[in-house]
């Protein structure tokens, strides 16, 4: 299978710093997330924010902030949906001077007992999409999350927000997302579902950089009937804001 014709090289035909380079001035620490309108509200959480570059592709441009966080400068960037658009932006950002991220996002739950916007840590991931085979060899599970698990923990811990910890099913076809494949995969001890957590991890260990991914509980797929709960944009934004604040919480604490 071609998922399994990995190549280890460091270098590529097309590197990422050929195209960006190091920005003066850009803090190490990015926070991220994929809701445009959660990543705003969070942007408007910081002080002193300002423009410094500006990723994009065919269809859009993706300015990258720099703000304080009680007092800490941080890289803010609206991260892009799915494995292969989000890894690519990373090794952008990376090439820009970043070397730790903090990311949130949506994801799909597989145990229905998980509250909506509940907070998620993924422990590790199933790699069912593509982009994680051209940085990791193969296998069927990649480790999520190994270094500031703890940390991230001991603020959930001091502010009094219960969270849920267990695999994720990372998959590339969200119209796909079968009955048969759900309950193999919920056997497979997955709690729930998203599209980049794997491929993110990958590209972790392959780059040598520090990424932190966790998750705010969307729409339950544990059910007869799917129901969407707070997969909408607009939906429950103050809890969306809550994951905001940890985010920067945890961002400040490595940072320091």
């Amino acid at each position: 299978m071609l998922l399994t014709d990995f190549d280890a090289s460091r270098q590529a035909v097309i590197n990422p710093d050929m195209l960006f380079s190091p920005v003066p001035d850009l803090p190490e620490t990015v926070v991220s997330c994929f809701s445009h309108v959660t990543f705003e509200r969070m942007l408007n959480m910081a002080a002193d924010v300002r423009v410094l570059a500006e990723l994009g592709d065919a269809n859009a441009k993706y300015p990258v902030y720099r703000g304080l966080w009680q007092g800490t400068p941080l890289t803010f960037a609206l991260a892009m949906v799915g494995a292969p658009s989000c890894v690519a932006m990373l090794e952008e950002l990376h090439a820009l001077g970043a070397k730790r991220f903090v990311i949130f996002g949506n994801c799909g739950v597989l145990n229905q007992q998980i509250r909506d916007c509940g907070i998620i840590i993924p422990t590790a991931a199933v790699r069912d999409e593509g982009t994680s085979f051209h940085y990791a060899p193969p296998s069927d599970e990649i480790p999520a999350n190994p270094k500031y698990r703890g940390a991230f923990e001991a603020i959930l811990r001091e502010t009094g927000v219960d969270f849920t910890e267990g695999k994720v099913w990372t998959t590339d076809a969200f119209y796909r997302e079968t009955r048969g494949k759900v309950a193999l995969r919920k056997a497979q001890g997955c709690v729930c579902v998203d599209m980049e957590c794997s491929a993110l991890m990958a590209l972790a260990q392959f780059r040598g950089i520090d990424v932190f991914e966790f998750f705010y509980a969307g729409d339950n797929l544990d059910r007869e009937q799917w129901d969407p709960r707070s997969l909408s944009t607009h939906a429950k934004l103050d809890e969306k804001d809550r994951a905001a604040y940890l985010t920067l919480e945890l961002a400040r604490k490595i940072t320091l």
